[in-house]
């Protein structure tokens, strides 16, 4: 279908035209792939049409205000951004490593937003400190959850430590799953399904 823009449907006879343009992404080195023989050559070049790379955000950290500011008001904070993050707090975010790249990023300023944490962040980073681990980072108070149904406090709890925790270990592991799965003595498709709910994947 992708050389001639045709395909029949499971079970049928007849053909179907299609004007169609594929647009795909991926984080793995498929040259290396193709000669590996894990992924196959042909696809390769009917995929690659036009190739373009995507640099990481630790790469752009020129980015990081530019992108705040966007996440910031998407999640309905009105106070002016060198309010929100100072620039001390600022400075640290732009050094930090960022393993889950713009995805990371934007789950941490909603975390901030919402549990108005912003004094506490500045705490933890203004010495560059991991706004993923940090003491200062955006943690839910003990007595915001004391009220509530011991489900739902533990659901609130557990759900900030993996925000926190998913993070440092992917870090630590310089990106790779497997390597955090096996630091963190966790079944490796259990990880990637915590990545992803957490939209570090």
């Amino acid at each position: 279908m992708l050389e001639r823009r045709r395909f029949r449907r499971l079970g049928g006879r007849d053909e179907i035209e299609v004007d169609v343009r594929v647009v795909s992404a991926t984080n793995r080195d498929l040259r290396a792939e193709v000669n590996a023989g894990t992924f196959r050559l042909d696809l390769y070049y009917r995929l690659a049409v036009v190739r373009f790379a995507v640099p990481s955000l630790r790469e752009r950290p020129e980015d990081i205000p530019i992108l705040i500011e966007h996440f910031l008001r998407e999640a309905g904070e009105t106070a002016p951004m060198g309010e929100v993050v100072p620039p001390a707090v600022m400075a640290g975010l732009q050094r930090h490593h960022w393993p889950g790249n713009v995805r990371e990023l934007r789950n941490y300023v909603e975390a901030t937003v919402a549990m108005g944490e912003t004094p506490e962040l500045e705490a933890g980073l203004s010495q560059g400190g991991d706004p993923g681990v940090a003491a200062g980072g955006p943690s839910i108070p003990v007595n915001a959850v004391l009220d509530l149904p011991y489900k739902e406090a533990r659901a609130n709890v557990l759900q900030q430590f993996e925000a926190h925790y998913l993070p440092h270990i992917l870090e630590r592991a310089d990106g790779n799953v497997s390597q955090a799965s096996r630091d963190c003595a966790m079944d490796r498709s259990h990880l990637w399904d915590m990545l992803r709910k957490h939209k570090l994947r």
